[in-house]
C-alpha cells in the first residue's frame, strides 16, 4: 500500500504519524513546495519580532524523520490523474499512489487594489515572506499595516519591534470586533498605543502609491494620502483548492470531505486549512484554521488511510495567543454573530465562533486580566481570558465536557458575581 501526502505541514506530518501507529513498512511519499519543509506556522510571529531564532521554529530533527521511514519529494504537483491513481509533478517524474491526502493549507488573501504588487507591500504567509519583511523593515522608516486579525497584529508588532514607525489601519470602529468585545478590543488597542503604534480608525486603503515600483505612501477611501515606506497587508486566507478543483474533487469554500476527512474520491482524503469538514454534531461542513485542528485533522485522515475507520470528533476551539504582549486564551463560542470577515482570521479561525450566546457575562479588574464567558441555559459556550491565565485549563474542560452549569448559573448572572471565584470554586467542587 502506497500512501501520498501533499503538503509538508502539520496535517501531513500528523497523517505519517498516524499511519506509522498502524503500519510501519508500508511506503510513505510526501511531496512539498516550501523550500523550508516543516515548521511552526504561528510561530513566525516571534520570529519576526527576533523572539525566536529562524531555526527554533523546526520542531523535529532528522531523526525523527528517519524514524518516520518517509521519502521526502521537493516539488509542486500539477495535476491528480485519479483514473490512474498519478500525480503530475511540474518538475520531475510522476508519483503513483494508492492513497492520497491532500493537505496544502492555505494562502493569504491577496490585496486587490491598485499598487499591490509595488515593491514593498508585504504578507506574512511561510518563512520565505517573514524573511521578506526582515530584510526590508528598517530602523526609523514608516510602515502601514492593513487587516483586522491576529495576523495583522503580528505584522504590527514585529515591524514595531524592528524600529519602525507603524500605523495600523482598522476599518471599523475596533480591533477585531467578530471575536473580541468592545472592552477586549479597547485593552488591546491602548497596549499597542502605548508602545508607539498609530492607530487609524475607520481607515480603508483604496490604492498603494508608489515611485519607481518601489512603495512611497497610501491613498485613503476618504482621500487622504499618508506616507509610508512599506505596506504589510492580513486580509484573511484563501484554501488552496486548485488542485483539488483541477481534479474534479467536491469543492465549496475548501474541500468538501465526509466526517472521515474523505473526499468524494474514495481514495483521496483532505485535511488541514484546505478542507471543508462535514460535523455530524451540527450537520453542517465548516473550515478551520487553528493549527491544533489541522493536527487532529491530519492523524485522524492518516488512521483511515492506514485502514483503521475513524470519524474525526471536532474539539471545541481552543486557541491560545498574545494580543499586544497581553497572553489571551480564545475558548469555544465567543463571537458577536454572522460576521463574514470572521472566516478571514489567519492562524486564529473557527466558525463555531459564530455562535450567538444566550447570555454574556463579563468580569473585569485590572486591564490586563480580565474574564469573559458566554452561557447557554444549561452548560457554558465560550470563554476569554486576558492576563492571568489560571482558569484557562478549567473553562476548557468545562466548555469541551459539555459540563451542566445549571448550579452556579445563576449566581454567574448575578450583577455582584466574581466571576473567577466562582468558576474556581465550581472546578474545585469538579475535580472532588
Amino acid at each position: 500500500m502506497k500512501r501520498v501526502i501533499v503538503g509538508a505541514g502539520v496535517a501531513g506530518i500528523a497523517a505519517i504519524e498516524a499511519i506509522r501507529s498502524l503500519d510501519s513498512i508500508g511506503e510513505i511519499v510526501m511531496v512539498g513546495d516550501d523550500p523550508h519543509g516543516y515548521y511552526s506556522r504561528p510561530g513566525l510571529a516571534y520570529y519576526l519580532t527576533g523572539e525566536l531564532h529562524d531555526k527554533t521554529l523546526y520542531p523535529r530533527a532528522s531523526e525523527d524523520y528517519r524514524k518516520l521511514n518517509f521519502r521526502y519529494v521537493k516539488g509542486r504537483v500539477k495535476n491528480i490523474l485519479r483514473d490512474a491513481h498519478v500525480l503530475e509533478l511540474e518538475n520531475g517524474p510522476s508519483i503513483s499512489y494508492d492513497k492520497l491526502l491532500i493537505a496544502v493549507g492555505a494562502q493569504a488573501a491577496p490585496l486587490e487594489i491598485p499598487g499591490a504588487t509595488l515593491d514593498g507591500v508585504l504578507k506574512l504567509d511561510h518563512m520565505e515572506d517573514a524573511k521578506r519583511i526582515l530584510k526590508q523593515a528598517r530602523r526609523g522608516k514608516t510602515a502601514i499595516v492593513v487587516g483586522g486579525g491576529i495576523t495583522a497584529l503580528e505584522l504590527t508588532e514585529g515591524l514595531l519591534s524592528r524600529g519602525m514607525n507603524v500605523h495600523y489601519l482598522l476599518r471599523g470602529d475596533r480591533y477585531w470586533s467578530g471575536v473580541l468585545d468592545d472592552q477586549e478590543s479597547r485593552i488591546v488597542e491602548g497596549r499597542l498605543q502605548e508602545v508607539g503604534v498609530t492607530l487609524h480608525h475607520r481607515a480603508e486603503a483604496i490604492e498603494i502609491l508608489g515611485r519607481k515600483n518601489r512603495v512611497i505612501g497610501v491613498r485613503l477611501r476618504d482621500g487622504r494620502v499618508m506616507k509610508c515606506d512599506l505596506v504589510a497587508y492580513a486580509i484573511g486566507i484563501h484554501p488552496r483548492v486548485e488542485l483539488a478543483r483541477q481534479a474534479g474533487l467536491a469543492v465549496d469554500r475548501g474541500i468538501l470531505v465526509n466526517e472521515h476527512l474523505q473526499t468524494n474520491d474514495v481514495n483521496i482524503f483532505a485535511a488541514g486549512d484546505v478542507a471543508q469538514v462535514y460535523d455530524p454534531s451540527t450537520g453542517r461542513s465548516a473550515l478551520d484554521s487553528l493549527w491544533s485542528s489541522a493536527r487532529e485533522q491530519g492523524y485522524a485522515a492518516g488512521l483511515n488511510m492506514a485502514g483503521k475507520a475513524t470519524v474525526y470528533v471536532k474539539s471545541i476551539p481552543f486557541n491560545v495567543t498574545r494580543l499586544a504582549g497581553l497572553t489571551t486564551t480564545i475558548i469555544g463560542a465567543v463571537g458577536a454573530g454572522d460576521d463574514k470577515d470572521l472566516v478571514g482570521i489567519a492562524r486564529g479561525d473557527s466558525e463555531t465562533w459564530r455562535q450567538l450566546p444566550d447570555a454574556m457575562v463579563a468580569q473585569s479588574g485590572f486591564d490586563v486580566n480580565r474574564v469573559r464567558l458566554l452561557l447557554g441555559e444549561k452548560r457554558l459556550l465560550g470563554a476569554v481570558v486576558m492576563g492571568d491565565q489560571k482558569l484557562s485549563y478549567p473553562l476548557e474542560k468545562i466548555v469541551s465536557e459539555s459540563v451542566d452549569i445549571s448550579p452556579i448559573r445563576e449566581e454567574l448572572l448575578s450583577p455582584q458575581a466574581r466571576i473567577g471565584d466562582v468558576i474556581a470554586k465550581f472546578w474545585a467542587s469538579m475535580r472532588n
